[in-house]
């Protein structure tokens, strides 16, 4: 991993990079799930997907986005807030954190200004540390602010998969580190993530190639596909985000989950299906959870405004 630390954005394109980052995580992703054969539980399948998948079709598999679609709210902020719990960065880190995820849950778009901002928080916030370290934080970060925060109408869809006999992958822009983690507690196959650079176990700050976002995870599915000997015509994708397009469109099977306005007017212009497991007519407009605590998320979200609003 050390010899590609050269590969900057200065040296190289946007579409080498993402080619490079699709790569490196179908890679990471392959050996970790080579290494674990994870349990998991029995889900009940939704009704109306008695027909698909289909039940020992080994040449297809699922590809899961993560952040909205399978979780609500982004895994890296969760895993923010379990890092400043252990004091590993200042309470004005943390709210831009908070920041951050206000935006996102209330837009219910990735912005890559915010994008970009999180990807370095963190890569400035873990450089130096042990991978080994970090992974047996994710475990905690995991239990403390993210297994309540699954969406069980999709869970049961990678659930389907899963009994018909195909692997699933989580597909996301967090650390490969952080979504293998989540991808093994919900009993899935793997994952795809952003691969952080790391030398003798030690993270320096860089990523290889760039995080693994729009068609970095078209990128990186192909590749996986590839590797795996899978048919993508045979294959699913699901997603919330219109950056997703790219992934969701290699695949014969592709699904709108909880989908942002572009993405569904465009699933519905292609005749993809969708399945939105948010409730409240606020929560389908602007993609926050109908559940408790909205109104203290929306005082948070409206104060982390202020904030960013005054720091500027």
């Amino acid at each position: 991993m050390a010899a590609l630390g050269w590969l900057t954005p200065r040296r190289r394109s946007a579409t080498a990079r993402s080619v490079l980052a699709g790569e490196a995580s179908a890679e990471a992703a392959r050996k970790t799930a080579l290494a674990e054969a994870p349990p998991f539980e029995a889900q009940p399948e939704e009704e109306d997907e008695a027909e698909f998948p289909v039940a020992g079709d080994d040449l297809a598999a699922a590809f899961f986005d993560l952040d909205n679609t399978v979780m609500q709210g982004a895994a890296i902020f969760h895993f923010g807030r379990g890092l400043y719990k252990r004091e590993f960065f200042r309470r004005r880190e943390l709210a831009r954190f908070a920041w951050q995820q206000a935006w996102f849950r209330l837009a219910g778009v990735e912005d890559p200004e915010h994008m970009q901002d999180a990807r370095d928080s963190a890569l400035s916030i873990v450089k130096g540390h042990k991978v080994s370290e970090l992974t047996a934080i994710g475990e905690e970060i995991y239990d403390e602010y993210m297994a309540e925060r699954i969406w069980p109408g999709t869970r049961a869809l990678a659930q389907a998969h899963l009994d018909a006999g195909q692997k699933v992958w989580l597909v996301t822009a967090a650390p490969v580190e952080t979504a293998t983690i989540i991808a093994r507690r919900l009993g899935l196959t793997g994952a795809l993530g952003t691969v952080a650079e790391s030398v003798g176990g030690i993270y320096t700050g860089r990523l290889v190639g760039e995080p693994l976002h729009g068609p970095a995870k078209a990128e990186a599915v192909r590749a996986l596909a590839a590797a795996e000997g899978l048919d993508l015509e045979r294959c699913a994708a699901y997603s919330d985000s219109h950056n997703d397009i790219p992934m969701l469109s290699l695949v014969g099977h592709p699904y709108a989950i909880n989908p942002d306005t572009k993405l569904r007017k465009h699933a519905r212009a292609h005749d993809w299906r969708l399945r939105d497991y948010r409730t409240g007519r606020k929560a389908v407009k602007v993609g926050v959870p109908a559940a408790a605590g909205v109104g203290a998320l929306a005082g948070g979200a409206a104060a982390a405004i202020a904030l960013h609003r005054r720091r500027r």
